[in-house]
């Protein structure tokens, strides 16, 4: 991807199997944010494709990727103000899915009672805390029935303890068929909840493998830390 004369990413080619949890690290500038505006559809690609679930989805948009079934959170909740938690989840739920739902109300009342949300469905969303803004991310996210799930730096802001909190979910999410990519800044989070990293620097993958094994490489405390080489 460049930006004029500027590339952003340089030949990144990354292959995620279905049931995978995969984070992917970076310093600032990596290009990881750009990555996952590729992804998603929010940018198309200077050269190269994206496929999802075997198809090619280089030209198709936002919505409709996410109707074949890949969801995204954002790094900044912004739930839908004036709407109560559940009627933020119906509308994930109504218009993000490839094929209406059977019973919508019944299917968004799962989806909080899963994200530990279900004692606030009738609270405005703009008046939660950090945490379980991060919460109902996820079940908006959930709401459309997405196959592949990326996570924007959603560990931002939170606590230690909140983080901790936050991983469990995501693992339970992923221990229910979900495919996810992580994209995080904070290592610990990574480390804890998912099971291949790959680390970025300078638009380019540095590393990709083990967690442990990545982030111990000498490559990656130079680019992440700034060891010496």
């Amino acid at each position: 991807m460049s930006f004029g004369e500027f590339a952003v990413l340089q030949d990144i080619s990354l292959s995620v199997g279905a049931g995978e949890i995969v984070g992917v690290l970076g310093p600032n500038g990596a290009g990881k944010t750009t990555y996952m505006n590729i992804l998603t559809g929010a940018l198309r690609p200077t050269t190269g494709t994206v496929h999802l679930l075997g198809e090619d989805v280089t030209k198709l948009d936002t919505a409709q990727r996410c109707h074949r079934g890949l969801a995204q959170t954002h790094q900044i909740p912004k739930p839908f103000s004036g709407m109560t938690v559940f009627e933020n989840v119906l509308v994930a739920v109504n218009h993000g899915r490839s094929a209406p739902a059977h019973d919508p109300i019944s299917v968004a009342w799962t989806v909080l009672e899963d994200t530990g949300l279900a004692h606030v469905a009738n609270r405005p969303a703009e008046t939660l805390g950090l945490l379980d803004r991060k919460r109902l991310e996820l079940s908006r996210a959930l709401g459309t029935n997405p196959k592949v799930l990326l996570l924007d730096e959603i560990g931002g802001g939170l606590t230690d303890a909140e983080g901790d909190a936050l991983v469990d979910l995501i693992r339970s999410i992923h221990a229910s068929g979900v495919t996810i990519v992580w994209v995080e800044h904070i290592m610990r989070l990574l480390l804890e909840g998912c099971s291949r990293l790959v680390c970025m620097a300078e638009g380019e993958v540095l590393a990709d493998g083990d967690p442990h094994t990545v982030v111990n490489s000498q490559q990656v405390q130079v680019a992440y830390f700034g060891a010496s080489a």
